[in-house]
């Protein structure tokens, strides 16, 4: 009796793990191709600058995020990365003025979004080819709603803030050139 059920849990053990090994393995092949939006987005998001000097480039970077509000969260020098995030609320009076309608018509509340955070990322990279340095920046954001469940991820990619952000990049990168 007590082997049946030894055995009987062995055998689901057994299965559940044959199948949940085989659960999502399928990657669909069109994933990962590129597509000229793709290519698009990333010109958006390069640029080069004249000089190899990378120390003083990610120097330049880092505070350039720090002045548009970012806290530095992670960076690493030696592979030419940072990570910088701002946390503001995302609150929208016509949102919640339809929540209020919706409980008062249905008498059911709807989640609001509440607070969200922008991330942006930076990567730096030497081109000895052309001697200049490779700069790509990207922006995202995340939407936490009332219930404190993820209303919004998303990639940002309005071409105006790519263009202020390499303008004062390119300022930034002149005065600490200049030591100014």
């Amino acid at each position: 009796m007590i082997l049946n059920k030894i055995s009987f849990f062995v055998f689901c053990f057994i299965t559940t793990l044959f199948f949940s090994g085989c659960a999502g393995t399928y990657v669909p092949p069109e994933v990962l191709q590129w597509d000229q939006e793709t290519l698009k987005v990333r010109n958006l998001q390069t640029r080069k600058f004249d000089t190899l000097d990378e120390k003083k480039m990610l120097s330049a970077c880092a505070s350039l995020l720090q002045d548009l509000g970012f806290t530095l969260e992670e960076s690493e020098t030696e592979l030419g990365m940072m990570l910088g995030t701002k946390d503001r609320s995302a609150e929208d009076g016509g949102q919640i003025a339809a929540a209020v309608l919706f409980a008062v018509a249905f008498g059911v509340a709807l989640p609001t979004d509440d607070h969200q955070k922008f991330r942006a990322s930076v990567i730096t990279k030497p081109s000895l080819e052309t001697n200049d340095m490779v700069v790509r920046v990207t922006f995202q954001r995340v939407v936490w709603n009332t219930n404190g469940q993820v209303s919004t991820a998303e990639a940002l990619t309005d071409p105006k803030m790519y263009t202020e952000f390499f303008e004062k990049l390119s300022k930034a990168v002149f005065l600490e050139a200049h030591e100014i």
